[in-house]
């Protein structure tokens, strides 16, 4: 007799604020599985160096794998991706073998002038309004979903390749 397949139950997304790094780190987490579950085609990180992202752990990883697909597409803005490399090998890892879905940019405007830390995508965003405590807000309306993506276009204009897949050696 065939059983029926269960998924894993996905985590709602959170609709208000956040604050906390153990909350960021559970809201990046949820925001991840909740791609693969719904197989979101784009997404935008931005951060100034990711190192209190939690991408280098293996839940992580394992949704993005399971994320990346054809026609999918995921654009990391920094000012620098020194962080990732020290600390998030197996994001490293992925995104090597990933790089045709994945785009880093790096912008090194003025340090008076932050990047956002955030996560974009067409249904539902996060913004850390105060990174250094990790207190943010997080939704799915419209109107912020709008005006955080063309912030962070006018970021990605001004920004440049970087974070190569791999280092071509002489």
């Amino acid at each position: 007799m065939n059983q029926p397949i269960q998924s894993p139950v996905q985590p709602d997304l959170l609709e208000g604020r956040f604050s906390g790094r153990g909350e960021f780190a559970r809201l990046v987490r949820d925001a991840f599985a909740m791609a693969s579950a719904q197989g979101w085609r784009e997404m935008i990180w931005c951060d100034g160096d990711f190192d209190d992202w939690p991408l280098g752990e293996r839940a992580l990883i394992e949704s993005l794998q399971h994320w990346a697909r054809p026609g999918r597409r995921l654009t990391l803005l920094a000012r620098n991706y020194d962080g990732i490399v020290r600390r998030h090998a197996r994001f490293v890892d992925w995104r090597q073998t990933f790089s045709h879905l994945v785009e880093c940019r790096a912008c090194r405007s003025a340090p008076a002038d932050p990047l956002p830390s955030a996560l974009w995508s067409p249904g539902w965003v996060f913004e850390r309004l105060d990174p250094a405590h990790s207190i943010g807000v997080a939704g799915s309306q419209a109107a912020r979903r709008v005006e955080l993506r063309q912030r962070l276009g006018e970021r990605l204009l001004h920004s440049a390749p970087a974070f190569a897949a791999t280092t071509l050696g002489l």
